[in-house]
């Protein structure tokens, strides 16, 4: 899923005025994860420069400053220089710009309109208050990494002390409810627990929201460390009982709460929500197959991707050094593109796209996820554990996944663990039609109510819940 974050100032040259582009315009690219709405605002500073910021409301990511802003002739470009990223579109009448967005390697078709409103979507799972049971704001800190995280802690009406759960966010900078498309899971899922008599702490990740600290050089053992402080917060409040306090990750939370749980015993228990049990160099091969046939990629293409993306798994495996990689990496790529016969300007483009394509890739937190073992920090847990996969999950495959927890928790002596594949569930734990990430954002389930169902009956059946 592409992750928009903070850009830099702006500035404007050329010959057109500001009035030609000045207010707000809007539109949408179609990517692998879906439509994803964009929104540009223009306005003129005193200084008589442009103020440019960008929204990407489906991600609940609003007034992004943007980069470097040109308007020369019929064709704006504006940069988002931080994630490597541009829009380049060339005026058709006074109200709309049909162009191309850029990031990360990917080139998207994209048309925006002055004055346009975004796309609005139901979502009538989400909770509104008044609430039965008390919310409060909160902060803890991470003493080790010396900083702040907020989050929101809801707990129970009644007398305590009460069960609690640490909700862990999936990958990338997600917000305290793992806002995506405008769906919060992680508040429907707090507000079904705290209802169930469960207190629940969510909390924006690192460098996002409230939440101080650095995510772009973290890893999930970094990450592990924000939730270890979410614990020992909750360990001193006096409506939580200390002995009950357990984990429930989604995703790449599914791996922070085994490290958690390998190193603390005060851990009670796991819900791993679409979890990884294998190497993230399996996952992202299996992903990358399942996504594609599900967009009718030819195989011959899914072969040749995947070909190349197992080729540079193991290229960032076996180079730490992330210059030697990134230029045997460009090395590798390029004579792939020799034996296409290419045309030089193809060829240029294809190797310029590959260039940004890398750079996710050779970072702390991809690098560590292609190469760590999950079946390491599961084979060292001893708390009961719940892992649920939906079928129809396409980016952590369930019969990949969920096996290889089970024999990693049973090497280390650990029978308490319970698996289960879900019918028709995709990798937000949504009803799908096939599971693939396209559909996200028109599905208007946020979190499947089995799903919900059955993580709480078993939370309150591990931790003596009546009712």
């Amino acid at each position: 899923l592409i992750c928009l974050l903070a850009l830099t100032a702006a500035t404007i040259t050329g010959q057109k005025s500001l009035a030609d582009i000045e207010g707000t315009w809007a539109g949408a690219i179609e990517t692998v994860a879906g439509k994803l709405q964009l929104v540009f605002h223009f306005t003129m500073s005193e200084a008589d420069t442009i103020k440019a910021t960008l929204d990407s409301p489906d991600q609940s990511a609003l007034g992004l400053p943007m980069g470097r802003v040109i308007f020369e002739g019929d064709t704006l470009v504006a940069d988002a220089p931080m994630i490597r990223g541009q829009f380049r579109g060339v005026c058709d009448g006074d109200s709309i710009l049909t162009g191309k967005w850029i990031q990360l390697g990917g080139s998207y078709d994209m048309t925006v309109r002055r004055n346009a409103v975004p796309i609005t979507y139901n979502r009538p799972q989400e909770p509104r208050p008044p609430y039965p049971y008390k919310e409060e704001e909160v902060t803890f800190r991470n003493s080790i990494q010396d900083f702040d995280l907020a989050g929101t802690l809801t707990i129970p009406d009644g007398e305590g002390p009460f069960p609690a759960v640490v909700l862990i966010t999936g990958s990338g900078s997600q917000d305290r409810d793992e806002t995506i498309f405008m769906h919060k899971p992680f508040k429907v899922i707090a507000d079904y627990l705290t209802r169930n008599g469960i207190a629940v702490l969510r909390y924006d990740d690192r460098g996002t929201g409230k939440s101080k600290g650095n995510m772009a050089t973290a890893t999930s053992l970094d990450l592990a460390g924000d939730a270890e402080a979410a614990v020992d917060y909750l360990m001193k409040r006096p409506e939580i009982d200390p002995r009950r306090i357990g984990l429930a990750g989604h995703s790449e939370g599914g791996l922070i709460a085994p490290i958690v749980a390998s190193r603390n015993s005060n851990i009670a228990f796991i819900v791993s929500l679409a979890g990884p049990g294998v190497r993230g160099y399996d996952i992202l091969l299996k992903q990358a197959r399942d996504i594609l046939e599900a967009t009718g990629t030819a195989e011959k293409e899914i072969e040749e991707t995947l070909l190349i993306n197992s080729h540079l798994y193991q290229m960032v495996i076996d180079e730490p050094d992330t210059r030697k990689f990134a230029k045997e990496a460009l090395d590798y790529y390029g004579s792939e593109l020799d034996k296409q016969g290419l045309n030089p300007e193809d060829r240029k483009k294809k190797m310029g796209e590959f260039a940004q394509g890398i750079v996710s890739l050779n970072n702390p937190w991809m690098r560590y996820f292609i190469e760590a073992d999950p079946a390491e920090f599961w084979s060292k847990v001893k708390c009961p554990v719940l892992a649920l996969n939906g079928e129809k999950d396409l980016q952590v495959n369930y019969e990949q996944n969920l096996p290889a927890i089970k024999d990693a928790l049973k090497k280390g002596g650990n029978r308490k663990v319970k698996t289960v594949a879900l019918p028709g569930l995709n990798h937000l734990f949504q009803h799908a039609e096939t599971g693939a990430p396209a559909e996200y954002i028109n599905i208007e389930e946020t979190f499947s109510p089995e799903a919900l169902a059955i993580i709480t009956k078993w939370i309150k059946k591990r931790a003596q819940v009546k009712g």
